[in-house]
Order: structure tokens, then C-alpha cells, then sequence
């Protein structure tokens, strides 16, 4: 979540001092932290519509409740003019996604424990306010139910401008900032050598990740034909600033180039001046640099607007002072904490990412490119040499378990990480998906009632 309010006002002078901004980043590998961000449907018990963000109808359970109610429990309210719209929690926030998805952006924390133990003190927290508002909280990868006429606004000034700008550059934009929920880990690098090496392997293995955690079979109450109808969705939102860039893959990558991309490729949408953003969507972030908009004639590029357009770019994965693993739906608790095992494992020990790259080394741009544009209907039947990718899942989450077991960061019952793991274990060797089970459950116990999935899915 961007905090425009709090951004650096060093005025631009060079994309080398771009790169240097993201470069700082770059920390020793004992101080790699683990960051966590999640995101859930409200829906309220009585009717399961979604709640809007005030009050409407003499029915109880308006977001902006459900933010005042958490603040009892500490933190400082995110403002936006005179609307909560968030809450700091000390290095974690609480954050509202377009629609009302609640999101909790977590903290920097050591281990997967902590993420564990993060996880159920937010939830316990949602929970305990929920109650009292009569809604609940489910996290999936796509609203089962809702129209998109029928999701609520909320009022967040970027949002303003994304909505007017979405449908001018994609058919789905709308559907992704109401009807999508995400989950992603958010991981540390220790130098550009580094950041590459990682950033190969988890665009490489970002389908996969789609396939292991598709959760949205179901679309206005009906099975859509996908098992991530979220990972559709992206297809079509804005492709300029999405998906798999192909730069990425180009030789002499780097945060150099990446800056470049991200000034010359990625379209803005705003600027943040006098407490309020200003509508430049489309415009080009050289010519801001340069002072070539008509309406910011005058005003001065900064590295805090740098941030915030850094913000905007959508990539599955992205590259800030960390990297983001952005392909996976919304989901189960227990699968939510093995989407960050899953990427803390490769990532994270530096045996385990030299075997994901062997794995992977005859793969680039354009295999990557085909199994993303495949897996958001086949999901884990998705081809992968001469099987499937239920196949080098297996692979994966071996090669993630050695990883995580050479960290050996034990809980109080002295278990290590790998604990999280288990969820994946059983995909891999022929579990269920997500999807996969919610579409038994709608063939079989529902009836075809997608409705039933609110009570099943709720935290």
C-alpha cells in the first residue's frame, strides 16, 4: 500500500539514481526477512451481499466498522481526506483492497512461525469484530458470486483514477480491483547478482505457484471453466504493466534497466501533491521527469514518486527494495503460510536456489510466457515435459523442503519449517487442488449452491 504522505522528496536526477533507490534494498542474507500480504472478501451473514464502506440500508456491517473495530486493538489510522482507510500496526497495516477486500500487509518477521502466529492474531482480531457487525471474511481467488456492478466503491483517491483508467487499456481491469484476492510473500536479496538469480527462478515458477494455489473456479454463481479464474483475469487488465515482461529475461538485467522499464513502459497513473493525487493515467513517467505534462507543469519529480509509479507496476513478480511473488489466489490459512514456505525454501538457502536454476535452465522468456498462459484453465494438468506440472511440483516442493531444512528455524514444539510444507505435499502427490475441491463440493454436497462456499471458505 503506498503512503504518499510519507514519500521522499529528493528531486530525480538520473535513472542511475533510480537504480540506486532500488538498490539500497540489498541487505547481508542473515538480515532476510519474510513478509506476508493477504487478502479476503467481506460478505455479510444475513444476505451475503458484499458491504460498502458506510452504512447503507439499515443493515449493520459497513467496512469502515470493520476498520474501527480492529483500531480497538492499537494502531493508527491511514487516512485518506476524512476516510479511514487503513491501519498501521507497528511494521505491519491493515489495508482496503478496491472493493473492501481487507488486506493485512504483514510485518518483516524472521520465521515462518512468526508468519503463522501473524496470520491468527490478524484473523483473531477480524473475527472478534466480525461478530459483532454480523459479516464474515473469506479469502478466494475471484468473488464466487458477485456481479461486478454489485461490488462497492471504496474511497481511495488512486482508486478514483484507476477506475476511469482500467477499461481504457484492458477488458478485465474492474474485475481485478473488486472481484480479486491475493496472497504474496515478499522476500529479500542480497545484491543485484543475487535479486537476478531469484528473480529468474520464481518467474520461471510463477505458474506453477498459479496452478498449486487456484482457488476461484466459480464466477457469479456458476463454475467459469478455470482453476484460477483470478490468474484470467490479469490476462486482459493492462498488459503494459503486467505478467511476465520479456525484459526481464534480457541479458544485462538489472535494477539499471529495470528503472528504464519502469519510466519508459509503465504508463502512470498519478501524482500525489497537497494531500491529494492528481489524474495523470496514461501519461509517460520520462516526460513527468523531464516536465513535459500540462498538468504538472512546474512540479518536480522525486524519488517519492518514483516509489508510488514503482507501485503501479503489476509484473507476477515485482521488483522493489525486495521482491514480490504475486501469482498465487487467496486461499486456506494453511495454504497461504506454503505459498510464502514454498518461496522461502528456493529463495532462501542458497543450495536450494542453485537446484531450482538446473532444474530450470533450458527454460526462458517464451516457456515461461506459454505454461502462464496455460495454467489459469488447466491449473496443475497444465503440459511440462512429456507430463504435467502436478509433475514439477514434486520437484519444487522437495528442493523447497531441503531449503527450509537447512535453515532449521525450530518452533516451541521443535519443528522446523518444513512443517508448512505439508499442504503442497499432498497436491503434489495428488491431493486436490483448491479449486479442485471447491468443484467436487458444488458437483456433490452443494447441489450446485456456489452460496455454500462463504460458511467452508471463512476464516
Amino acid at each position: 500500500m503506498s503512503n504518499p504522505g510519507d514519500a521522499d522528496a529528493t528531486p530525480i536526477t538520473s535513472i542511475r539514481q533510480l537504480a540506486d533507490h532500488i538498490a539500497v534494498g540489498c541487505k547481508p542474507a542473515d538480515r532476510f526477512r519474510i513478509g506476508t500480504e493477504h487478502e479476503k472478501f467481506g460478505f455479510r451473514l444475513d444476505d451475503l451481499t458484499t458491504p460498502p464502506y458506510l452504512p447503507s440500508d439499515g443493515q449493520p456491517g459497513a467496512i469502515r466498522d470493520v476498520l474501527n473495530g480492529i483500531h480497538r486493538f492499537g494502531g493508527e489510522p491511514i487516512m485518506d481526506g476524512e476516510n479511514i482507510i487503513g491501519l498501521k500496526q507497528g511494521a505491519a497495516s491493515v489495508s482496503l483492497e478496491p472493493a473492501g477486500q481487507l488486506e493485512l500487509s504483514g510485518g518483516p518477521l524472521e520465521t515462518l512461525h512468526d508468519t503463522a502466529a501473524e496470520f491468527e492474531a490478524h484473523y483473531e482480531q477480524v473475527r472478534a469484530v466480525s461478530a459483532d457487525l454480523r459479516v464474515g471474511f473469506s479469502p478466494l481467488g475471484f468473488h464466487p458470486v458477485a456481479t461486478r456492478d454489485a461490488m462497492p466503491w471504496m474511497p481511495k483517491g488512486r482508486y478514483k483514477i484507476m477506475r476511469r483508467y482500467m477499461p481504457l487499456v484492458g477488458s478485465m481491469g474492474l474485475d481485478m480491483m473488486t472481484r480479486t484476492c491475493t496472497v504474496q510473500v515478499n522476500l529479500d536479496y542480497s545484491s543485484e547478482q543475487d535479486m537476478l538469480r531469484k528473480l529468474r527462478v520464481s518467474l520461471l515458477l510463477q505458474p506453477l505457484a498459479t496452478a498449486l494455489f487456484a482457488n476461484s473456479p466459480f464466477t457469479e454463481g456458476k463454475p467459469n471453466g478455470f482453476q484460477s479464474y483470478r490468474a484470467h483475469v490479469w490476462t486482459d487488465t493492462d498488459n503494459q504493466r503486467s505478467g511476465i515482461p520479456a525484459v526481464m529475461f534480457e541479458d544485462g538485467f538489472g535494477f539499471e534497466r529495470y528503472a528504464e522499464w519502469l519510466v519508459d513502459s509503465v504508463p502512470m497513473y498519478f501524482a500525489y501533491r497537497d494531500g491529494g493525487y492528481i489524474d495523470v493515467a496514461g501519461a509517460s513517467f520520462r516526460d513527468f521527469m523531464n516536465g513535459r505534462l500540462h498538468n504538472l507543469v512546474g512540479v518536480e519529480a522525486t524519488l517519492g514518486d518514483f516509489a508510488d509509479h514503482s507501485t503501479t507496476a503489476f509484473t507476477d513478480v515485482r521488483i522493489k527494495r525486495f521482491l514480490e511473488m504475486r501469482g498465487a489466489d487467496a486461499g486456506r490459512t494453511d495454504m497461504m503460510i506454503a505459498q510464502s514456505a514454498l518461496w522461502v525454501g528456493l529463495l532462501y538457502d542458497d543450495a536450494a536456489l542453485t537446484a531450482a536454476l538446473g532444474l530450470l535452465s533450458d527454460l526462458g522468456w517464451q516457456d515461461a510466457v506459454a505454461m502462464r498462459a496455460a495454467v489459469p484453465r488447466q491449473g496443475l494438468a497444465t503440459a511440462w515435459r512429456g507430463g504435467t506440472l502436478r509433475d514439477l511440483a514434486k520437484d519444487v516442493v522437495a528442493i523447497a523442503t531441503d531449503g527450509l531444512r537447512a535453515r532449521c528455524r525450530l518452533n516451541a514444539s521443535g519443528e522446523d519449517e518444513t512443517i508448512y510444507l505439508e499442504p503442497l505435499r499432498a497436491i503434489a502427490a495428488g491431493a486436490p487442488s483448491q479449486a479442485e475441491h471447491w468443484l467436487a463440493r458444488y458437483a456433490g454436497e452443494w447441489h450446485g449452491d456456489v452460496t455454500r462456499i462463504f460458511q467452508e471458505a471463512a476464516i
